[in-house]
């Protein structure tokens, strides 16, 4: 049975999900412990949340809220009804160790020595996300810390982050490549095959509440108004209205800070290209697998039209470059699959011409809405090329303020973290992890993920071993952000 059509209520959806607030080039992350509850509720029952609402025009600044598990338990919701969220939710990014080495959190990016988040620092309570002009951004911080917000929290870490130039710190384009949100529920998401790879994704795969790509929902806490009273704020659940919905429209959102380090990652690549600035060029666009201005490494129409269907042995962009293993753009099937003879064939691993088509999933189930900014003053390739790696620290590092939006974190955040960047087999590669993002440190069975591999045409893979680690992670946590009517049922009084 197809799900009724669900369009999107971009009343009650933070304008993050829909916008990104790209308009806004300045913004700064707030990370707060809860001190006095019944402030923390007041405080955030009348603070300026924006929608997703686009009439009026774009606003000169935004205030965006989210809650870790944590702070949603020190503001006072039932055990039971935190419980109903996500198990990664409630447990947290550095919640377990087994977690921590699915995410690749381990060595130098170990949860005890992140900055906030992790074992040491502590989970925050609450994130709150500013985005204005950088005229305004500081009188806006200014107007909302005022003393009951004192009163109500602990403010332990503010991340100023901005757009830059749309570059990341290694000189690339970022964020080209995103799902486009079924926001009208037209295309019923489940009980079909989408052979070919497309954006379109089905609005419940990042917010909760609507159905997702397998055509179902996600779960999420559904509340009796009978015995919860103050859940009659909340929307009914699609699926069974006689709840009231705390997740629906509402998201979960991934905050990690990575710290890159600059110098590293050029003089690396200028080693292994002899010193040659061509060569060296050409190393770091195989390794992202991009040039610098976004461009495809193949041939294509524009930077987002593409497939990695014609290059399925890697000679053009690597297999294990970031791109290819951050979104692999693959269907339901391999490419050149058609009709139920060829499909059986290829789902018992046959008929494959490069033999690594099955070992990679369909894209669609694993996608991301990703809303980072960066932080810190960028350097240029001269400078990379004469600091020393690592020097960077404090108030002088840089790097990326990531931020992705899904409805499932297990199934996409982590899934993508740990099946296809932090893997030394995807693709059927071996001994390499994600040139950028890899932390270097051998896998389990022993298996080295320093290296990074060029396939070429008749001649064997040309191998580059020994890869520093370039990108550190300094902090992070997973947050709900909530639907508008779900804020106003957790800012509401004690139930």
């Amino acid at each position: 049975m197809t799900a009724p059509r669900q369009p999107v209520d971009f009343t009650d959806v933070q304008g993050l999900v829909r916008f990104g607030h790209s308009h806004l080039p300045s913004s700064v992350f707030h990370l707060l412990w809860v001190k006095d509850a019944s402030a923390a509720r007041a405080w955030l029952g009348s603070a300026p949340v924006t929608s997703a609402v686009s009439e009026g025009g774009r606003p000169e600044q935004v205030l965006q809220v989210a809650f870790s598990a944590a702070g949603l338990l020190a503001l006072g919701l039932e055990e039971g009804t935190v419980g109903g969220f996500s198990a990664a939710f409630t447990a947290g990014m550095a919640g377990d160790s087994n977690r921590s080495r699915r995410l690749g959190d381990t060595g130098p990016n170990d949860p005890g020595q992140w900055r906030w988040g992790g074992v040491e620092a502590g989970v925050p309570h609450v994130l709150l996300m500013l985005y204005a002009t950088q005229a305004r951004i500081v009188s806006w911080q200014e107007d909302l810390f005022n003393a009951s917000f004192a009163q109500a929290f602990e403010h332990r870490f503010a991340l100023p982050g901005g757009l830059g130039d749309g570059r990341e710190h290694f000189g690339f384009m970022d964020g080209i490549s995103q799902p486009a949100l079924d926001w009208q529920g037209e295309s019923p998401p489940g009980g079909h095959w989408r052979d070919a790879y497309t954006h379109r994704l089905a609005a419940g795969d990042i917010l909760l509440g609507y159905v997702n790509e397998y055509g179902l929902y996600t779960d999420r806490p559904l509340l009796d108004p009978a015995r919860q009273p103050a859940a009659a704020v909340l929307p009914p659940a699609a699926e069974q209205p006689q709840f009231r919905d705390l997740g629906r429209n509402g998201s979960y959102l991934v905050l990690r800070q990575l710290r890159q380090d600059v110098p590293a990652f050029w003089q690396c690549l200028d080693r292994a290209a002899g010193g040659d600035p061509a060569r060296r060029e050409q190393l770091a666009q195989a390794m992202v697998g991009r040039k610098r201005d976004g461009e495809p490494l193949l041939q294509a129409a524009d930077r987002n039209a593409f497939t990695y269907d014609s290059d399925p042995a890697g000679q053009c962009c690597p297999l294990g470059a970031h791109v290819r293993r951050a979104n692999p753009r693959t269907g339901d099937f391999p490419p050149g699959t058609s009709g139920p003879f060829k499909r059986l064939l290829r789902t018992l691993g046959l008929g494959s011409p490069s033999g690594r088509d099955d070992l990679i999933a369909s894209t669609r189930f694993h996608r991301l809405l990703r809303r980072g900014r960066v932080y810190g003053d960028t350097i240029d390739l001269a400078r990379a090329l004469l600091e020393t790696p690592g020097d960077a620290d404090g108030d002088d590092e840089r790097g990326l303020l990531f931020v992705c939006l899904g409805a499932d974190i297990a199934r996409q955040f982590e899934f993508v973290q740990n099946a296809w960047l932090n893997s030394a087999k995807f693709a059927a590669l071996r001994d390499e992890s994600d040139p950028l993002l890899g932390n270097r440190q051998p896998l389990p069975g022993a298996l080295h993920s320093d290296q990074f591999s060029l396939p070429r045409a008749g001649a064997p893979a040309q191998r580059i071993a020994g890869l520093p680690q370039f990108v550190q992670v300094r902090g992070g946590e997973y947050f709900f952000l909530p639907g508008l009517r779900a804020l106003k049922f957790i800012a509401g009084s004690e139930r």
